[in-house]
């Protein structure tokens, strides 16, 4: 009986996952109270390698429950404290009420941007303008909205996608696609489209996403950190573009060129085409979907349509903190197309809300950090090297700490460094405008590299669109190496030869 019970509570843990997963998991919440009694640094180095493992499996389970294990025994053997936690989530504050509400809002949004994107996508028959299109204007809304809600409307677009042809791949009607005739020859076919239209979304996805990277190093409000940074240094919206320009302005365009370079020749896992099928899918549902619209549903897509309008002013002008421009986006859609029962608002909150926890177990990674001083060696030695060495040493290691951590941990460590560094009168102002940059471009734009460097890339790949165009850590990672080599390598010729 015993026995059995004990299968059981095994069957039970981390659910479907393999069993060498879950047998590894075990294995480091019981290595981590030992390492704890050799060295807490030693452990907390460890403590977030494994958390990047937990991540990189997310295919196999969802990070929250295995990496909340790890963060509540990171808490339970005293690697950081329930007041650091929670300091880390409050200064995160903005990020969450963005992702509770604003990715929400995108939801009740949907109908517009299928409506808008399917026009896009049957329009432009070029895979490498398309390529280019979702790259560069991801990049322009995220130097001035926010990265995240853009994602969140790639996701969005993306998912309907996908959705639309898998309804009609899987219906009876979908032999009527093929001109062949048997039901295993039509069965092989779908499954290569669907392969090859996963692929084609896979790659749209990525490149808008470090199409928001491109953009979001550019200004204070592209990201996070970002603002932090500027408000340390006295830099207004104007003065902190000018500023990062000498930087940003040849990586925007060494990243343009890539996106170009990578689907013209088809490496790194681009060059997808959408398949002929797929798009005789998308184009009769399309004209399935406009001879059935109703007089309502105009007046749906009209209200979405002003709301947008509203949005982008709202974020342009910053006249609140974003998710609470996300709850005016949620109230303003649903006020007006008739979305009034619990039920129907409660499915918009399903996407985000698991990935906000997932977030805020993140900040009790970062917490390991702060308390165990993990980074200090590293910013100490930067620091101790000749000035002239110092600009892209800290942008190396700004991207280096920001690849295996969170990026606005990092930047806010860095800076506040620098500015005590000045205020002693160790360093000039001079140097300190350049530290700055370096450690803005640092933490943003090496950070491609990996899911956790960027919180867009996080939400895109524990989103519900990751499994379905099989979009796994490893995957983005290769999909992503291409953009890391040209940007970091043409950042880091910038902050050395041009500032």
């Amino acid at each position: 009986m015993p026995r059995t019970i004990s299968h059981a509570f095994y069957a039970n843990f981390l659910g479907q996952s393999p069993d060498w997963y879950k047998t590894t998991i075990i294995v480091f919440l019981i290595v981590n109270p030992v390492l704890v009694l050799i060295s807490p640094v030693l452990a907390g180095w460890v403590l977030v390698l494994q958390f990047i493992f937990t991540l990189a499996m997310a295919l196999k389970c969802y990070p929250l429950q295995p990496g909340g294990l790890l963060a509540i025994e990171a808490v339970v053997i005293g690697l950081t404290s329930p007041h650091t936690v929670y300091e880390e989530v409050v200064h995160a504050m903005d990020v969450v009420l963005l992702l509770i509400f604003m990715v929400a809002g995108i939801y009740f949004l949907k109908s517009l941007l299928l409506f808008i994107f399917t026009k896009i996508i049957l329009g432009v028959r070029s895979k490498m303008l398309l390529s280019l299109m979702f790259c560069v204007v991801a990049a322009v809304l995220s130097a001035f909205l926010d990265a995240l809600t853009v994602t969140a409307v790639v996701i969005a677009v993306a998912s309907g996608f996908y959705a639309v042809f898998h309804k009609v791949a899987s219906g009876k009607n979908w032999e009527a696609v093929h001109d062949s005739g048997s039901d295993e020859e039509v069965q092989h076919s779908h499954r290569n489209d669907l392969e090859s239209f996963r692929a084609f979304l896979r790659q749209l996805v990525m490149h808008a996403a470090v199409g928001t990277a491109l953009g979001g190093v550019m200004t204070t409000v592209g990201e996070p950190q970002n603002l932090l940074i500027a408000g340390v240094a006295g830099w207004e919206f104007v003065e902190f573009f000018l500023r990062m320009a000498p930087v940003t302005i040849p990586v925007f365009f060494a990243g343009i060129a890539t996106c170009i370079l990578v689907e013209k020749l088809g490496i790194f896992g681009y060059g997808a085409e959408l398949p002929e099928t797929v798009r005789t899918v998308l184009s009769e549902f399309e004209k399935n979907e406009s001879a059935k619209r109703t007089a309502r549903d105009n007046a749906s897509l009209v209200v979405q349509g002003i709301v947008v309008v509203l949005l982008v002013l709202g974020l342009a002008f910053h006249v609140a903190a974003v998710g609470l421009i996300g709850l005016m986006v949620i109230v303003l859609s649903t006020a007006f197309t008739g979305v009034v029962e619990e039920h129907q608002i409660g499915h918009a909150f399903e996407e985000a809300l698991p990935f906000t926890a997932l977030l805020v177990v993140f900040f009790a990674i970062v917490a390991v950090i702060h308390d165990q001083h993990l980074f200090t060696p590293v910013i100490d030695w930067v620091l101790a090297r000749p000035q002239n060495a110092q600009v892209p040493l800290f942008f190396l290691a700004n991207g280096f700490l920001s690849m295996v951590s969170d990026n606005v941990f990092v930047a806010t460590v860095y800076i506040s460094e620098v500015k005590s560094a000045l205020d002693s009168g160790a360093i000039t102002r001079e140097h300190f405008d350049n530290l700055t940059v370096a450690i803005n471009t640092g933490t943003n734009i090496p950070s491609v590299a990996t899911p956790n460097g960027q919180a867009a890339f996080l939400f895109l790949l524990t989103s519900a669109l990751a499994p379905l165009i099989r979009l796994s850590y490893v995957r983005m990672i290769m999909l992503a190496l291409p953009y890391t080599i040209v940007m970091s390598i043409t950042g880091l010729l910038a902050v050395t030869y041009i500032l």
